[in-house]
């Protein structure tokens, strides 16, 4: 409903400096193999992953939202951009759904 296109596996960044997000969400079918930006990008943390330290970069490559799924605690983190960070809320303003609704909605393992 909100435009946006599934995309997974895909670099976020460039060339020299990116990321590989679990999931993300664009406004348009990228053509190229380093994608500058993206709506929404989904982490799913594991053990001794680093999700939360890749906030920054997210920031700085203009990402509006990040997901965050913690398997082992069976819960969704919600982040909206706010200049250069996120601030924690408790739905998406792109797809306007709750975390509570995306957390009822997922078969935890």
């Amino acid at each position: 409903a909100a435009g946006l296109r599934e995309i997974a596996p895909f670099n976020l960044g460039s060339r020299d400096d990116y990321r590989v997000p679990d999931y993300g969400y664009v406004r348009s079918t990228p053509t190229e193999t380093f994608v500058p930006t993206a709506a929404i990008v989904a982490e799913v943390v594991s053990p001794d992953d680093e999700t939360y330290e890749k906030f920054a970069f997210y920031a700085a490559h203009s990402v509006d939202e990040i997901a965050v799924a913690e398997p082992i605690e069976r819960r969704v983190r919600w982040f909206v951009r706010d200049g250069g960070r996120y601030d924690e809320t408790v739905a998406s303003p792109l797809l306007g759904v709750t975390v509570a609704e995306l957390a009822t909605a997922i078969d935890w393992p």
